[in-house]
């Protein structure tokens, strides 16, 4: 979340309009960045961290809290 939020503050729109723009490419089957956008990806995943791809998600749960 912490990459999207960035590249979202960095192409200067909300959260909601990069989300809605990866879905709406998504649901058409075309690739919503181009290959500069996917570089700056690149640069945000490092600085958070991130080492989660796409093939990680199919194996991914939700933690449960201390109420549940």
């Amino acid at each position: 979340m912490k990459v999207l939020k960035a590249l979202a503050e960095h192409r200067d729109m909300s959260l909601g309009d990069l989300i809605e723009g990866i879905v709406l490419h998504a649901f058409e089957g075309q690739t919503p960045f181009s290959p500069a956008t996917l570089e700056t990806i690149s640069q945000l995943k490092r600085i958070y961290g991130l080492e989660l791809g796409a093939a990680d998600s199919h194996r991914l749960t939700e933690r449960k809290g201390e109420d549940g």
